[in-house]
């Protein structure tokens, strides 16, 4: 494999790497593991794709549920009037003209790429397609339920839902289309009747896939300008495709800002302030962790796990502020002191588990480091927020391009 070469910092604060410069979880976290579920057969091996299940962690990709009932009053229009359905219904146009209708068209080169990925490398590959093609298919589940609850409450919003699981679907089957390219699929009715659910009220549901999605467009988008400037470390076809890619997870998110603007007591008081915080902290510090167990990943694709999380979550949260009414300091570089920090306790929890001593003896060692952990946890979220956010930013709506 070629020398890593580190990407560039991402220098100037104004700077888009790509995509609309407008433009812009999953949950609780602790140090644990995900691994793959299979190690990756030789290449010279032909093999009929294999459906494999996925090792469930508390940073696993979750699946969602929420209160459908609630969801339903909140898009009533006769109790609801702050709905601005003249905004909904042009949203809705948009999600009709499906512009990427025939972007996820495969051809040969997939094949023959991961054929020429071998070694730790393939795992990481194959471990990388199948947390993306369950988050994907997580947000189909989601989105299908709210479209078929909604439609007779609000038609409108309900086919917006719809066709957001379309895209989502799309998303999940050309994710799992690529694992049969590593001899691998997922069992996704498997999955959809044997993974556990997460319950969030409505109002954590928009907060966290709205950032979800927001965070989704940046990393796509990130990586695939880089790639395009790298070609040499263009190894697997399907990174080609985040550019079109990225815009479907971009409107998913204005979408979910139009909703919270439609309810403006998710934003507007003090409680809103913290649970942003929150959600926040949540979805940054969930990433960053991951990534840096999996700096190989990003690695073999040349890029800086750390610089490209911190990227990422810089301009998150810069798009996130038009919206959220307080965000995290994320530009301060105690907070990235305090991530690296908190990915030093995470390595040290993840190496007691790899000792042989027994669990008891296990979970003893682990208390102060946890302990050690929340506290970092604790003192990014009360550091200084950035006061933010507007539930009237016209101006700030984006302008996809394609």
């Amino acid at each position: 494999m070629a020398l890593v070469k580190p990407i560039p910092k991402f220098s100037s604060p104004t700077q888009r790497i790509g995509g609309n410069p407008n433009s812009q979880i999953r949950r609780p976290f602790s140090a644990v593991r995900m691994s793959s579920s299979t190690a990756a057969p030789p290449a010279s091996t032909k093999k009929k794709s294999q459906k494999q299940e996925i090792k469930e962690t508390l940073l696993t990709p979750r699946f969602y549920t929420t209160d459908f009932d609630e969801m339903e009053q909140l898009f009533n229009t006769e109790i609801n009037k702050n709905l601005n359905m003249a905004e909904f219904e042009a949203l809705l146009q948009e999600f009709k003209t499906d512009f990427n209708q025939t972007h996820f068209v495969r051809n040969k080169e997939f094949k023959e790429a991961a054929d020429k990925i071998q070694g730790p490398l393939r795992q990481i590959f194959v471990e990388f397609l199948e947390r993306s093609c369950t988050a994907e298919f997580s947000g189909f589940l989601l989105y299908k339920e709210l479209g078929r609850r909604l439609k007779k409450t609000n038609p409108v919003v309900a086919e917006i839902f719809s066709l957001m699981s379309r895209d989502e679907a799309r998303h999940a089957g050309f994710l799992n289309k690529g694992l049969s390219d590593f001899n691998l699929a997922l069992d996704l009715g498997f999955l959809t009747k044997a993974r556990k659910y997460t319950f969030f009220k409505p109002k954590f549901i928009f907060y966290a896939t709205y950032l979800s999605e927001k965070i989704g467009y940046w990393r796509y988008i990130t990586i695939y300008r880089h790639l395009k400037e790298n070609p040499e470390y263009q190894c697997y076809p399907i990174f080609k495709y985040f550019e079109n890619w990225c815009q479907d997870e971009n409107r998913h998110g204005d979408f979910f800002s139009a909703l919270m603007k439609a309810q403006p007591q998710f934003l507007n008081d003090w409680k809103a302030k913290l649970w942003a915080r929150f959600f926040c902290l949540s979805v940054y510090v969930t990433m960053y962790l991951n990534d840096c167990q999996r700096t190989a990943f990003y690695e073999g694709i040349g890029l800086n796990t750390k610089e490209f999380d911190m990227h990422v979550i810089i301009e998150t949260n810069r798009t996130t502020a038009r919206i959220f009414p307080a965000v995290l300091d994320v530009e301060n570089p105690e907070f990235k002191r305090k991530l690296d920090r908190m990915v030093e306790i995470n390595q040290q929890i993840l190496a007691i588990g790899d000792t042989d001593d027994i669990p008891l003896v296990k979970n003893l060692k682990r208390v102060p480091l946890i302990a050690a952990l929340v506290n970092e946890l604790l003192a990014a979220y009360f550091m200084k927020p950035i006061e933010s956010g507007s539930v009237d930013f016209a101006e700030f709506e984006p302008r996809l391009v394609y």
